[in-house]
């Protein structure tokens, strides 16, 4: 695929699976590792293998350069501002891919951890958000300068307001003004903060940590969290409950709660 920055075509998306870990790796460094779509459109493919890949336990995404993501394509979306009609069918297709990739990491029964090298700019803010966990290294910053530029970070909005207190998105989202990687931790946008030379193996290490659990506590487990976020209480327990029970008519709840009182290594059959 053309990385749509030099011309010269390079993959933009690559793929690495180690043991039950899959390592996905924006590809665009010359172009800040912008959602082309070509991009958006990997990564999709990719969830989707991912998503039916049994083998697969948890996903790291991380990126080339010095930039983690600088979100849309600005050269890409500004090539449609002289069409027919105004860009309105491009900006709208471009907008949807965005989300459908968004909307599929939540979705992905494995856990997606973000791994930030640099600079996590509007749509690339989305992503971090969208994922699971973030590990960022000390010189990671994150924003969404939209308002800078008349283009109001409306769909970074979505994720990160389900990420942080209200009022620390939207004064991000209003203001548009990058925070570091500690203030990120400290709102919760970001789950731990290490050296850059340590992000890749950090973020390995957690990965490898949720693979050697249960794949059917920790799938079941993740799509009841995001279910239950969005209920009122009362059916947030409801299906939280009914996802206990669920889970411990499993095998692997019987193998657990053995193991434990045994005081041996639990063998789970992932089922």
């Amino acid at each position: 695929m053309p990385d749509g920055s030099s011309g010269v075509s390079l993959p933009v998306l690559l793929r690495e699976d180690r043991d039950a870990v899959t390592t996905l790796t924006l590809n665009r460094p010359a172009a800040r590792n912008g959602l082309s779509l070509a991009l958006l459109d990997a990564l999709r493919a990719e969830l989707e293998r991912i998503a039916a890949d049994n083998a697969i336990r948890c996903v790291v995404i991380r990126a080339e350069g010095p930039v983690f993501c600088a979100g849309h394509d600005l050269k890409e979306i500004t090539a449609h501002f002289g069409d027919a009609d105004g860009g309105h069918a491009f900006f709208a297709d471009s907008m949807a891919r965005c989300a459908r990739v968004m909307q599929a990491i939540p979705a992905l029964p494995q856990p997606v951890i973000a791994a930030v090298q640099g600079m996590a700019t509007a749509a690339g803010c989305q992503l971090a958000a969208a994922c699971d966990l973030v590990i960022a290294a000390e010189e990671a910053r994150f924003c969404t300068p939209g308002v800078e530029i008349g283009l109001f970070c409306s769909t970074p909005a979505v994720p990160l307001a389900r990420a942080v207190p209200r009022k620390a998105a939207m004064e991000m989202l209003l203001t548009g003004e990058p925070i570091g990687a500690e203030e990120a931790r400290r709102i919760g946008l970001v789950n731990r903060v290490v050296p850059r030379a340590a992000l890749d193996g950090e973020a390995a290490a957690l990965a490898a940590r949720i693979a050697g659990r249960s794949a059917l506590a920790v799938q079941l487990g993740k799509r009841t969290f995001h279910r239950q976020a969005g209920l009122p209480l009362e059916e947030a327990y409801a299906a939280a409950t009914a996802a206990m029970v669920e889970n411990l008519l499993a095998e692997d709840a019987a193998e657990g709660i053995g193991a434990f009182l045994a005081k041996r290594a639990p063998e789970w059959k992932h089922r």
